[in-house]
């Protein structure tokens, strides 16, 4: 059995991190748009807190790996408190791409987080402690996006300064409260980047980390256009963004806190993977051709239902796939596949949506997640408890 109080502790620590994160999410697409910010300014504006966490999340799974999962923690917490802080006071574009650039550099949160699950479960445990980070992401995206539409209408800055205090909270959390439980190994190395053709010749694991990557492009198009398609399309501001946004949440965190554990009991973490892509992709082209506020909110709830499935299905997958010693790197670079995706789906979707329309950025992002799932139907995952290739 593994033990509870870290792991609830660092549910608490991802679920109010994650608050404040969902806060932003309805503010900063269009807090840059207030600021004179074309869509692709936009894209590139999210896309440039991923293109920092690409360089800094894999170096600092390794560190994790040979000096613990604590200090990453606390070192990427503290870079959140700063960089909210920093959005709070922008009044410029300028300051918000320093903003997000600062917390980039610090974000290897989420992959630290994940390596130090693997430390304490069991691989059979993972797919649901995973799906708990999820539902801890779930409730982040139910409570924050409400919460930045409520303060959205006091102004930009309130939302982001209430981001700040949240992270804070995390950041206090963590300093009191949460043990370290990685033992000091070797297996890491000072540049974790050195490893990634290793892990990618690996048969199983780098088509893994393929579909990882391809997965976070699709997903990236549809998260950090979410804003603008509403506007656009239906005229929403922020209040209505970050109530719809909240809904979504709901969804998300039901089906990860709730039922993945089953449905993967059920169906395997494979066949997880694919229907969930395959419903996710269902959704998002059914949004990009919705007209009515109504049929727009009922296409979410099966994209809403596929990622919620698919992604602790899919870094589940690629947690089996390696060592018990090299966790914190594998997750690391898999953070980093994550990252490239937020960098490279950013531009993609809001540079479609400013040229061509809000409807064909969605429809591509939908092209891109059915063509993952039939790649990922090729998959023959290896047996647990068998050591990596």
């Amino acid at each position: 059995m593994p033990n509870r109080r870290p792991l609830l502790i660092i549910y608490l620590i991802v679920f109010v991190n994650l608050l404040g994160f969902g806060i932003i999410i309805p503010l900063l697409p269009l807090y840059a748009d207030h600021l004179g910010a074309s869509p692709l300014a936009v894209g590139l504006l999210f896309a440039a807190y991923s293109v920092c966490q690409l360089f800094a999340a894999p170096v600092l799974g390794g560190l994790s790996d040979r000096h613990g999962r604590r200090p990453v923690l606390l070192f990427s917490l503290l870079g959140t408190v700063i960089s909210f802080g920093l959005l709070a006071l922008a009044n410029s574009l300028w300051l918000l791409f320093v903003a997000r650039i600062v917390d980039g550099l610090s974000g290897g949160n989420i992959s630290t987080a994940r390596a130090y699950i693997s430390d304490v479960t069991e691989e059979k445990d993972r797919a649901r402690a995973y799906g708990m980070i999820g539902a801890a992401f779930g409730l982040g995206f139910i409570f924050g996006p409400a919460l930045g539409g409520v303060l959205g209408r006091i102004s930009f800055a309130a939302p982001a300064l209430a981001a700040t205090i949240l992270a804070a909270i995390a950041l206090a959390l963590t300093w009191i409260g949460l043990p370290e439980t990685n033992r000091a190994t070797t297996a890491a190395r000072p540049s974790p980047w050195r490893e990634l053709p290793g892990l990618l010749a690996r048969p199983v694991l780098g088509r893994l980390l393929l579909i990882d990557l391809l997965y976070w492009i699709s997903f990236a198009v549809y998260e950090t256009t979410f804003a603008l398609f509403a506007k656009v399309r239906f005229g929403f501001g922020i209040s209505q963004v970050g109530y719809v946004l909240a809904g979504v949440g709901v969804v998300g965190a039901i089906v990860q806190g709730g039922l993945i554990g089953l449905i993967v009991r059920r169906i395997s973490e494979k066949r997880a993977l694919v229907g969930g892509l395959l419903l996710a992709a269902a959704g998002l082209a059914t949004a990009a051709m919705a007209r009515t506020v109504p049929f727009f909110i009922a296409a979410l709830v099966p994209a809403a239902v596929g990622a919620a499935v698919s992604s602790p299905a899919l870094i589940a997958l690629i947690s089996h796939a390696g060592d018990r010693d090299e966790q914190g790197r594998v997750q690391g670079v898999g953070s980093a596949l994550e990252s490239l995706g937020r960098t490279v789906g950013p531009v993609w979707g809001n540079g479609v949506l400013g040229w061509l329309s809000e409807g064909a950025a969605y429809l591509s992002a939908a092209l891109v997640l059915f063509v993952v799932a039939m790649f990922a139907l090729t998959l023959r995952p290896r047996a647990r408890n068998v050591p990596a290739e």
